[in-house]
C-alpha cells in the first residue's frame, strides 16, 4: 500500500493563508507532526517544556561546522555584532577619538557588517529553496539543486526571499554612506531610501518568520526556542525600521534629522538580531 493511501491530514494551521503546521494520521504509526520552519531548516522537534532545561547541549552548539544552520546563525551573529559595534562607536564620539578612528572608519564597520548579513541571508534562501515537499525529510542527495527557487506559496521561502534583497539594499546604503561628500539629495537617494526599503523588506520577512513559528498572527510562547529566535529577530527588524524612519536628511541638511535616535534604534536592532542569531545555534542541536 502506498504512503499516500495510509497517510491522512487531520489538522492544519494557516495564518494569512500560509500553511505552517500539519498533523497527519499514519496507519499503525500514530500522529505525525510537520512544522514549516523545522522542515525547511531540518530542525529537531523538541518538547515545548524543554527550552530552558540544562540538557540543551550548549557546548555542542558552539561548534557544528557540518551543519548549515550553524553557519547561518554564526554568520548572522557576526554581522549583528559589527552593526552593534558601529552603533556603539557612533554614539560615543569620545571613544572614537580615543581609538583614533575617523567617521569614515566607523561607517566602514557598518559596511563590513552588511556583508555577513547578505551571506547568511542567501544561505538561508538556498536552504529554503531545497527543503523539499512535506514529509520528504531533508535528503540533500537529490540531484537537482535550486539556487534561489520560486515558492511564494511557502511562508518560509517567502520570508527568506524578502530578507535577501533587503540585505543587498543594506550593502548599497552602507557602501554609499562611506562617501562623505554627498549632499542632502545624495544622502537621501543613495543612503536613506535603500535603508528604508531594506528595513521594510526585513520587517516583512521577520513577521512572516514569526508567524511561521507561531502558527497564528501572534502567540506568546516562551517555552519554544524557535519562538525566541523569530521573536528576537522580529524585534531586530523593528529596531532597524525605527532607525530608517528617523534618519532622512532634510533639504540643506548634512545628516539624519534625529541622528541619536536613529543610532539607538540601530543598536537595539543589532542586539535583537545578535540574540536571535546566537539562539539559532542551540536550536539546531539534536537533543541527547
Amino acid at each position: 500500500m502506498s504512503g499516500a493511501s495510509t497517510t491522512r491530514l487531520i489538522e492544519l494551521s494557516r495564518p494569512w493563508g500560509f500553511i505552517t503546521r500539519r498533523v497527519y494520521q499514519r496507519a499503525h504509526h500514530g500522529l505525525v507532526l510537520w512544522r514549516s520552519r523545522h522542515h525547511r531548516k531540518g530542525l529537531p522537534l523538541r518538547q515545548p517544556a524543554s527550552l530552558l532545561k540544562v540538557e540543551i547541549d550548549l557546548l555542542r552548539c558552539l561548534w557544528q561546522p557540518q551543519q548549515l544552520n550553524w553557519w547561518i546563525g554564526s554568520i548572522f551573529a557576526l554581522g549583528s555584532l559589527l552593526f552593534l559595534i558601529g552603533s556603539w562607536l557612533s554614539l560615543d564620539p569620545m571613544l572614537v577619538k580615543h581609538l583614533s578612528m575617523s567617521n569614515t572608519a566607523v561607517n566602514r564597520v557598518f559596511f563590513l557588517g552588511s556583508i555577513p548579513f547578505t551571506t547568511a541571508a542567501y544561505l538561508q534562501l538556498f536552504q529554503a529553496a531545497n527543503a523539499g515537499p512535506p514529509l520528504s525529510g531533508t535528503d540533500t542527495s537529490r540531484k537537482r539543486i535550486h539556487w534561489f527557487g520560486w515558492e511564494p506559496q511557502e511562508i518560509g521561502w517567502l520570508s527568506c526571499a524578502l530578507q535577501f534583497p533587503g540585505t543587498i539594499l543594506f550593502n548599497v546604503n552602507t557602501l554609499n554612506d562611506l562617501n562623505a561628500n554627498l549632499n542632502w539629495i545624495g544622502q537621501d537617494g543613495l543612503v536613506w531610501i535603500p535603508n528604508l526599503l531594506g528595513s521594510i523588506l526585513f520587517l516583512s520577512s521577520g513577521y512572516l518568520a514569526f508567524i511561521e513559528t507561531c502558527h497564528s498572527h501572534w502567540t506568546w510562547n516562551p517555552g519554544s526556542l524557535s519562538w525566541w529566535v523569530t521573536f528576537s529577530n522580529l524585534l531586530g527588524c523593528v529596531g532597524f525600521m525605527g532607525a530608517a524612519l528617523t534618519s532622512p536628511v532634510l533639504p540643506g541638511g548634512l545628516g539624519p534629522i534625529l541622528p541619536t535616535t536613529s543610532l539607538i534604534f540601530t543598536l537595539l536592532g543589532a542586539v535583537g538580531f545578535l540574540i536571535g542569531s546566537l539562539l539559532m545555534l542551540p536550536e539546531a542541536v539534536t537533543p541527547s
